[in-house]
């Protein structure tokens, strides 16, 4: 499936014809610079890597800088794989922007949810906690409780649901409709929310 990469730039709203208010989210999508065409013959599946965003050249390993001059273009700070069987609309070099996409028609959008760090299964997995504050349960609002039987087995089962790290997960969410696109910025508003940070990196599939 085609795609480009973008940077998530945050949330406004539009109006439509018949005067409902849709809550968007602008994306700066592309320019992207396509650094490698993979086929059957040579990798054994069709694809095409996608390079976006400026990056330092000193910054930047020799293989990479080695790899992105065969595309005869700067150095990258993303790179990305699409799969696709329509090989014929990329050359090595070549740009890929918003033209891509059409008003109206719908993507997938994928990113990396917001990190929040260590937490327990209250605010993790909706637990509802212990509960009460009676019997002298004063420190036992946000506890788990019980997570395993008492002689057999004698161990927690794996996939238990408690307290650990959460967010920074890949996300994708479908079907979100392209409501604009401002061509001449490289920008794109599709509806509703999208993963991440402000300034995150997104990629749009169609």
């Amino acid at each position: 499936m085609p795609g480009i990469i973008g940077k998530k730039i945050g949330m406004t709203s539009l109006f439509t014809p018949d005067g409902k208010n849709i809550p968007c989210t602008l994306i700066e999508a592309g320019p992207c610079v396509v650094t490698q065409v993979k086929t059957v013959e040579n990798d054994g599946y069709n694809a095409v890597q996608l390079a976006y965003g400026e990056k330092k050249a000193k910054r930047t390993t020799k293989a990479l800088a080695g790899h992105f001059a065969k595309a005869s273009t700067t150095p990258k700070k993303r790179l990305v794989e699409f799969r696709t069987e329509d090989l014929a609309a990329y050359t090595l070099g070549s740009t890929v922007e918003t033209s891509l996409f059409a008003e109206g028609e719908f993507v997938d959008v994928v990113g990396t949810s917001k990190g929040k760090g260590f937490q327990g299964v209250v605010k993790r997995y909706n637990f509802q906690g212990v509960g009460g504050q009676t019997h002298g349960q004063h420190n036992r609002l946000r506890h788990p409780g019980s997570i395993g039987a008492c002689s057999w087995p004698s161990r927690v089962f794996k996939g238990m649901r408690m307290g650990g790290r959460m967010g920074t997960d890949r996300v994708k969410i479908q079907n979100l409709k392209v409501m604009r696109i401002v061509a001449d910025k490289n920008l794109i508003l599709v509806s509703g929310s999208v993963p991440g940070a402000k300034n995150g990196y997104v990629f749009l599939e169609k």
